[in-house]
């Protein structure tokens, strides 16, 4: 028996979707991809979302079954009210994936991060051979770091030794990230908080000089990875 409540049956998004129409052509486009029998992994972010529902109704009209790795809960939560199977990096490998940014520059480095999920997906899209990245033009900066902070996952035990390690870095400021829903700092699904930097120069290292810091679990810098970038 299946649950036939409005949360079980119809996909929410936090907020208005800025720039829909764009969003949903670049998600018109990734939902051709998909053939019977692949497992995507699939990112966080609006575009994803509509992405995700658009899939959803595609491979139900062509007949297709494909499976899920999401990279979030609210991604998981999508999935089962689309009636898309999930499962995890732990019994499967995607044959594809597809995420959103919250910036990308001219050689595709992106920052990702602001719903917090960039541990997972960094680890889904170094495990995909093929990773497409959909953003609308508002994504694109001519360098990182020019429009959002760069997240970074910390460990609670070392938040203080974190912040005084990124005074090392060409950092401007350092918030710990709040939530808007709830009291007090935003809570990763693994336990953790996230480090809002303003950096006001990235530099290509600076991805695996971030990684070396004690108690950084990971950072929303994608530097050199496998990806495509899908735009309109």
């Amino acid at each position: 028996m299946m649950w036939n409540n409005p949360l079980a049956t119809h996909t929410q998004w936090s907020s208005n979707i800025s720039n829909k129409q764009a969003k949903q052509h670049v998600a018109d486009q990734i939902a051709q991809r998909a053939k019977d029998g692949d497992v995507i992994g699939v990112g966080s972010g609006s575009t994803s979302f509509l992405a995700l529902q658009t899939i959803a109704d595609y491979v139900k009209e062509k007949g297709y079954k494909v499976t899920a790795i999401p990279t979030s809960q609210e991604v998981m939560i999508t999935c089962a009210t689309l009636g898309i199977p999930t499962t995890t990096l732990a019994t499967a490998k995607p044959d594809w994936a597809f995420d959103g940014a919250d910036e990308v520059d001219p050689n595709h480095h992106l920052i990702k991060g602001r719903g917090g999920a960039m541990f997972h997906e960094k680890l889904v899209i170094a495990s995909s051979p093929e990773n497409y990245i959909l953003v609308d033009q508002s994504k694109f900066v001519n360098r990182l770091g020019e429009k959002f902070p760069v997240p970074i996952e910390v460990d609670q035990r070392a938040l203080h030794l974190v912040e005084t390690k990124l005074s090392t870095f060409p950092v401007e400021k350092v918030h710990l990230r709040q939530a808007t829903a709830k009291d007090g700092p935003v809570i990763t699904e693994a336990g953790n908080l996230i480090l809002d930097a303003y950096f006001s120069s990235i530099d290509k290292n600076d991805e695996m000089r971030l990684a070396a810091i004690p108690g950084v679990i990971e950072t929303g810098l994608f530097i050199e990875y496998n990806i495509n970038v899908i735009s309109v």
